[in-house]
C-alpha cells in the first residue's frame, strides 16, 4: 500500500472521528490544486475548514427546513408580483432580511382565498430557515387540534415549553374552520405566550372585524388576541383574482384552442374497387 493512500484513509478517519463530513469530500481535490498551484500550507488548510463551513451551514439549512414542516416548499423568486396586489416586490426583499424576527414582531397576511397569502408566508418562513432561524409552519385548524390533543393528555405546559424555542411560528388560513370557545382560548394562550417574545406570521381570508366568528363569538378573546398580534405587525391585504381560478381559465382557454384545431370529421375511408 503506497504512502499517499495511507495518508488519505488517515485524513478521512481523522475528519469522520471529527464529524468533518465536507472535509472528507474536499480534502483531495484540494490537495490536487493546492500542488498543481502551489498553495502555501496555509492556503490549503483555509480551503478545507471554508469547505467544511460550508457544509455545515447547508446541513443546518436542511434541518430548519425538515423541522419547519412546509406542505410545500415555496420561493420568492417564484412568486408572481404582476398578479397580486396589495403587495410589492421591494416590501417583500425587506422582510425577507428577517429583522423583523430579531425584534419579535409579527406578519399578518390578509386577502381574498388564491391570493397569494400561504406562498409568501412558506416563503418567507424559507428565508428565515436559510439564516438558520427555527421555524413551523402549522394549518390554524390542525394547531388548535394539537393544542386541545395536548391539554387533554396533560402535556399542554410541555408543547408550550417547546413551542418557545421557535423563532417563527406561521399559522396559515385562519378563518377557515371557526373554534369552539375551547379551542379558541388555547390559541389565544399560545399567540399571547410569544407576545413580544417570538414572531408568528398568520394568513387569513378575513377582515379583522370578522374574527370574532372564528373565535366563538367571544369579542373580548378576540379583540384581545388582535391587540397583542397587531401591536408589532406588518399587515399585508393582497388583492387580486384568485391564482388558482387565473391558471384554470388558462388552461380552458389552452383547451379550446387546441379543440379548434382539430378536424370536426375524419374524411372516410377509400372504398375498395
Amino acid at each position: 500500500m503506497s504512502r499517499d493512500v495511507v495518508a488519505k484513509d488517515l485524513v478521512v478517519a481523522l475528519a469522520r472521528g471529527l464529524k468533518m463530513p465536507g472535509l472528507v469530500r474536499a480534502f483531495e481535490a484540494a490537495a490536487r490544486q493546492a500542488r498543481e498551484e502551489h498553495w502555501a500550507y496555509e492556503e490549503y488548510l483555509h480551503e478545507v475548514l471554508a469547505a467544511e463551513q460550508t457544509s455545515r451551514r447547508d446541513s443546518a439549512i436542511r434541518q430548519r427546513l425538515s423541522e419547519a414542516h412546509f406542505p410545500e416548499l415555496k420561493t420568492l423568486d417564484t412568486f408572481d408580483f404582476n398578479a397580486t396586489e396589495g403587495v410589492t416586490a421591494v416590501q417583500i426583499a425587506e422582510l425577507a432580511r428577517c429583522d423583523w424576527i430579531a425584534r419579535a414582531e409579527n406578519i399578518i397576511l390578509a386577502g381574498p382565498i388564491g391570493t397569494g397569502k400561504t406562498h409568501l408566508a412558506i416563503a418567507l418562513g424559507v428565508e428565515a430557515a436559510r439564516l438558520r432561524r427555527r421555524v413551523l409552519f402549522q394549518r390554524a385548524a390542525d394547531l388548535v387540534r394539537v393544542l386541545v390533543e395536548a391539554r387533554d393528555e396533560r402535556e399542554l405546559g410541555r408543547l408550550h415549553r417547546r413551542m418557545q424555542y421557535i423563532d417563527l411560528l406561521i399559522i396559515d388560513e385562519l378563518g377557515f374552520v371557526p373554534f369552539d370557545r375551547t379551542g379558541g382560548e388555547l390559541l389565544f394562550n399560545l399567540i399571547a405566550s410569544r407576545y413580544e417574545k417570538r414572531s408568528v406570521i398568520i394568513t387569513t381570508n378575513l377582515p379583522f372585524g370578522d374574527w370574532v366568528r372564528v373565535f366563538a363569538g367571544d369579542e373580548k378573546l378576540t379583540t384581545a388576541l388582535l391587540d397583542r398580534l397587531a401591536h408589532h405587525a406588518t399587515v399585508l391585504t393582497t388583492k387580486g383574482r384568485s391564482y388558482r381560478m387565473r391558471r384554470r381559465n388558462t388552461e380552458d382557454k389552452t383547451t379550446e384552442a387546441k379543440s379548434d384545431r382539430t378536424p370536426a370529421s375524419l374524411p372516410k375511408p377509400a372504398r375498395r374497387a
